[in-house]
């Protein structure tokens, strides 16, 4: 697949060249409806400049494929047309994430399902969707643009059942499996539950993880992320823990503050922007979800009028494992998205106000759905700001659509966000049939407030990153510029795999930065590549921005280590250039210069992969305290 991987985007980079703008123009803070996404967004992923890749659970979708509705479709994002994809296994409440060759990797699922979503066993006559059990699949997909890519199932399936795992990236480009339940349910039993993972390429059985028995029932869709340490972070119903997967060995931390965040609570979580000023250091933020306790998750009674929590928090676990209490949101929410813009804000929507997701036949229920009082009403989260009004709803307007159960979003290649889905019914319910939420497939693009402005065209962007080694040259001219050279950026961004409130794999990474600015204004910007350490930013594709005063330019693809699911090499960082200006009578280095405010790679104390690291991190959980100042390349 690496070969493929590199012919794709050597391919979709010479299409970017032709659009160096936007090729629409959107009112800033505001949502259109564009098209119809022809199934109903449950999953999504942006895997190629112009594609956005939509994954339904099985169910009577009014477009066919091979001879039963289709559950899976490739949506242009040009001409806001869509493509009928088949999958074969149903995917139901699947997980997902990018590998280390730029391909996509989809797990795991519900069992065969007739009409109503009623399972079925192989051989029963009334089967109308044709589609065969996906609680252990393993279902691959190779981006293109030219509509010529398809799903396949690996041969070789997961060891276990798993419905609502988790799927988290790692150094190497593979990915760990996290968790699920084997045959459903509203929340998690200890029948049920799978409270072991696996990893893709399977490197055999599958491993317990204690974790997953201690925080039953609301223990699906464990949120979880990479440190730069090495160490992952993982977020389960009540319970916290880091975890290092070298030794599967857990540590522990403490409950997390005023509501369950995992899934069916579905509250919005990020890591926010690893920068160079704030050294590449991850810090996790939960907002919203339901405080209800272990043992009041019962569909007999009426969660559908229960409040979503509004509190956030948020915790930096290579520095202190203790939580810290940000801001509340203006009103509760739970099923909200937090998607990354590549201006270092934080873009929050969908979702509701009550209840949480799910759906079933109760009497409390509406229509179907386990939620209700739909919060239509975006917000931007940004970090910059005081704490105490970093939430900004003003001048955002209110989409015209419920994003309930089963929506999704993710940013795009110009800077927009994707919104689609939403569906809290067991099968297809037509808009006609009465449902307060029906089935929804239309689609939507938000335009973020530097949408409309005139974007950077730099040049000589790579279609490669190593991480470490020599730093890399773009050119841009003095209108693109505009006098502010001290305001460039460039970042990278991994748009991540949505579903159920989460992004599996979302992360923004700052690259450093100088630049020499040419009398007549034209600047050649001095960048770095990814930094020398894959726990930072895992190997695989990810979205490269340039932005200058905030506005950023199109995306182009970039892989970011060897294209193979490998153990990355590190090479050591080239200093970058001092920052220069060109005056007319003399030369100028320019005010803090050095490196874009920037500490060198080589001093990063986060940005490595040594043992060394993760023992150190692993005894600061244990005792309590930082040990952030003493971990060293």
């Amino acid at each position: 697949m690496a070969s493929r991987a590199v012919a794709f985007l050597s391919l979709t980079l010479l299409q970017l060249c032709r659009a160096a703008q936007p090729t629409r123009k959107g009112t800033p803070g505001a949502f259109e409806i564009v098209g119809e996404s022809g199934v109903s967004a449950q999953q999504l992923f942006l895997g190629a400049p112009n594609k956005v890749y939509i994954v339904d659970k099985v169910e009577n979708n009014p477009i066919s494929v091979s001879g039963h509705p289709a559950w899976a479709t490739e949506y242009d994002i040009e001409t806001n047309t869509y493509r009928a994809m088949d999958i074969v296994t149903n995917t139901f409440c699947a997980g997902g994430n990018i590998l280390g060759d730029g391909s996509w990797i989809n797990v795991g699922g519900n069992q065969p399902v007739k009409s109503g979503g009623v399972t079925y066993v192989t051989g029963d006559p009334d089967d109308p969707y044709q589609n065969e059990d996906g609680g252990q699949s393993v279902r691959l997909f190779s981006p293109c643009t030219d509509g010529s890519c398809e799903w396949t199932t690996n041969p070789v399936p997961m060891t276990t059942r798993r419905w609502y795992p988790t799927v988290e990236g790692l150094e190497d480009g593979s990915v760990m499996i996290i968790g699920g339940d084997k045959f459903g349910g509203f929340v998690n039993s200890e029948e049920n539950n799978n409270p072991t993972f696996e990893y893709y390429p399977s490197r055999g059985d599958p491993i317990g993880l204690p974790l997953l028995e201690r925080t039953l029932p609301a223990n699906l869709y464990t949120l979880t992320w990479l440190m730069p340490s090495g160490l992952l972070f993982m977020q389960s119903n009540w319970g916290t823990q880091m975890f290092d997967k070298e030794t599967n060995t857990e540590y522990p931390l403490k409950d997390v503050p005023n509501a369950v965040r995992t899934y069916p609570a579905c509250g919005a979580s990020v890591m926010l922007p690893l920068t160079t000023a704030n050294n590449w250091t991850a810090t996790i933020l939960l907002c919203g979800g339901s405080d209800l306790q272990p043992d009041q998750w019962h569909p007999s009674d009426p969660l559908v009028t229960y409040a979503a929590d509004a509190s956030c928090v948020s915790m930096t676990p290579d520095v202190s494992t203790d939580w810290k209490m940000e801001e509340t949101m203006p009103f509760g929410r739970t099923m909200g998205n937090f998607i990354l813009l590549p201006n270092g804000k934080v873009f929050l929507v969908n979702g509701a106000g009550t209840g949480m997701a799910g759906y079933g036949n109760e009497t409390w229920v509406i229509g179907q759905s386990y939620a209700d009082k739909p919060l239509t009403q975006p917000l931007i989260y940004d970090p910059e700001l005081p704490a105490g009004s970093r939430f900004v709803s003003k001048e955002l307007s209110e989409s015209t659509i419920p994003r309930m159960y089963h929506s999704a979003a993710t940013l795009l290649p110009d800077g927009s966000v994707f919104v689609s889905g939403s569906n809290p019914n067991a099968d297809y319910i037509g808009p006609d049939m009465g449902y307060k939420y029906p089935t929804e497939y239309r689609v939507e693009r938000f335009y973020p407030d530097y949408f409309n402005e005139h974007r950077p065209e730099p040049t000589g962007m790579p279609s490669k990153l190593t991480y470490g080694g020599n730093y890399f040259n773009l050119s841009m001219t003095a209108k693109d510029v505009g006098g502010k050279p001290e305001s460039i950026k460039v970042v990278l961004i991994r748009t991540g795999f949505s579903t159920h409130a989460i992004n599996m794999g979302q992360r923004m990474v700052q690259l450093n930065n100088t630049y020499t600015v040419s009398k007549d204004g034209n600047a050649t910007v001095h960048v770095s590549q990814a930094p020398p350490n894959p726990n930072i930013l895992t190997p695989g594709t990810a979205w490269m921005y340039v932005l200058v005063d905030g506005v950023p330019s199109i995306a182009t693809p970039v892989m970011v280590g060897s294209g193979k699911i490998e153990k990355q090499n590190v090479l050591p960082v080239q200093e970058l250039p001092m920052s220069i200006i060109e005056k007319e009578t003399a030369t100028h280095a320019a005010e803090g210069s050095g490196n874009n405010n920037a500490t060198s790679s080589s001093g990063n104390n986060n940005a490595t992969s040594s043992s060394g690291s993760r023992i150190g991190v692993a005894v600061e959980v244990i005792l309590g305290v930082s040990l952030f100042g003493l971990l060293f390349w």
